[in-house]
């Protein structure tokens, strides 16, 4: 069924035709209540993709963490505190709101702090087809309470380089940084959460 702004919702001429169609009544309004209520609140379909782009995007930092963990990071696992993706994912979009095209003008370029400095995690462009209109430099944070494992401590310079961790715990804070691409005016944002 499709729903227009032109459909008389539950007229008996247009419910007495379908069930002359033999559709059964309860279902068809039903179906009639679903889409009065998608009519009266089209935000509701704006926060379905909302919630949607923000699920992409959480999946999009973990997969990034799972491929730098063997390459960049050296360790066997990446332990990411509960929600944290998703907080991220949260505050990328509200950043990308204000911008032109949104998050498909965005380009993301994710690193990691550790106690030695910065290491690249990798480069993301949203959309490809899109000249890019801002940069987001996500920066997660280590977590230096995190005390070492026993295992660290009896592999420590025996197989493994000196640079390999069996796991790298991320602390619950992190950076973004926001810089326009098409303004000289407008500046850097930076907030830390």
């Amino acid at each position: 069924m499709v729903a227009t702004s032109t459909l008389k919702t539950k007229s008996s001429e247009c419910i007495s035709e379908l069930v002359d169609r033999r559709y059964d009544q309860a279902c068809i309004e039903k179906e009639l209540d679903f889409w009065d209520h998608c009519l009266a609140e089209p935000q509701r379909n704006v926060d379905v993709n909302e919630d949607r782009t923000c699920q992409q995007l959480a999946k999009m930092f973990e997969n990034c963490l799972s491929r730098a963990k063997k390459t960049t990071l050296h360790c066997s696992s990446v332990l990411v505190p509960e929600k944290l993706t998703r907080r991220i994912a949260r505050e990328v979009l509200r950043l990308a709101s204000c911008e032109p095209c949104g998050l498909r003008g965005c380009v993301l370029y994710i690193h990691l702090e550790l106690e030695k400095g910065c290491k690249r995690l990798e480069r993301i462009v949203y959309d490809a087809t899109v000249v890019p209109t801002f940069e987001l430099t996500l920066v997660f944070k280590q977590d230096g309470t995190a005390w070492p494992s026993l295992r660290d401590f009896l592999f420590m310079g025996t197989c493994f380089a000196p640079t390999f961790r069996h796991v790298l715990k991320l602390s619950p804070g992190f950076r973004l940084v926001k810089k326009k691409l098409y303004s000289s005016a407008a500046g850097t944002v930076i907030e830390e959460c």
